[in-house]
């Protein structure tokens, strides 16, 4: 079975953000076992095929990946010794195999060649065009375990000492290094405690001990405006990706209306052809 449109569409955003396919006289031997060579386009096949290894380092994950490569080459001629691959399953699972990479090679490279730069770009004109900008708060915040340790944060606050400071001395959360800075927010992203809290504060203001799920907290705001919409290159490979996966969707679907296709269930009785979608108002 292939993998849903959205999959294959991530896989050929990380596929983009990778660069171009290896030419042959590119592709060096990343490794030779007993004679046989496992090449550097093999790791990077693995590398972008998963989109939770597509952005990591390459100098970090390369060691382990051809490591992997190397076991399998190793365990593979092992098999052939004992002719495995002769036995039914593995036939089998070899055509399954076959239908599924050339199925995805296909849908990846097709798509790929449907999706022009102008396409991208309009895309980004019409998301543009229909963005709402929302309010928008930068604001700091010290979290502390308990009411009293707010308390004793406001006490030093009222002494003089400066916000960020007292972040680095008291604060529990992750970003107590960078001062409590939480960059911009819209009102969504934070837990409605805290959000409410900190758009009604106007810009250097400090509020009082604010409890949420977390703890308890002091917030300062530094600043609000009205958001924009991302710029280009911010979005162009995300926009690729979507636009590549409506591509797929409409080349799947004028494929099954054109094809005979016949379907059973788990006892081999005839099925009903699946409902069409509803119209979109």
């Amino acid at each position: 079975m292939t993998r849903p449109l959205a999959a294959i569409a991530a896989t050929l955003l990380s596929l983009s953000l990778a660069g171009p396919a290896l030419c042959a006289d590119d592709d060096p031997v990343a490794a030779t076992v007993n004679g046989v060579d496992i090449r550097l386009s093999e790791v990077l096949r693995i590398k972008n095929g998963n989109p939770q290894l597509a952005q990591a380092p390459m100098k970090v994950i390369y060691p382990m990946l051809l490591d992997n490569l190397i076991r399998e080459q190793l365990l593979a001629e092992a098999g052939r010794k004992e002719g495995l691959e002769k036995d039914p399953d593995i036939q089998a699972a070899m055509k399954r195999a076959e239908v599924r990479f050339i199925a995805e090679t296909y849908a990846l490279r097709t798509a790929k060649k449907s999706v022009t730069d102008q396409m991208v770009k309009d895309r980004y004109a019409e998301m543009k065009k229909n963005f709402k900008p929302v309010e928008e708060v930068r604001a700091r915040h010290i979290l502390v375990g308990t009411q009293d340790e707010a308390n004793a944060v406001l006490a030093d606050l009222k002494k003089g000492k400066k916000f960020e400071e007292v972040a680095v001395e008291k604060s529990k959360d992750g970003n107590a290094g960078s001062g409590g800075d939480l960059g911009f927010f819209r009102k969504d992203e934070m837990v409605p405690e805290f959000s409410e809290a900190a758009f009604k504060l106007k810009p250097g203001q400090t509020s009082q001990a604010v409890q949420t799920q977390f703890g308890w907290h002091v917030i300062k705001s530094e600043s609000k405006r009205m958001s924009q919409a991302p710029a280009f290159d911010e979005v162009k490979d995300e926009l690729k990706a979507q636009l590549a996966e409506e591509s797929l969707g409409k080349m799947l679907k004028n494929m099954v209306a054109g094809a005979k296709i016949a379907r059973f269930d788990h006892e081999g009785k005839p099925l009903p052809p699946p409902a069409p979608p509803p119209a979109k108002q």
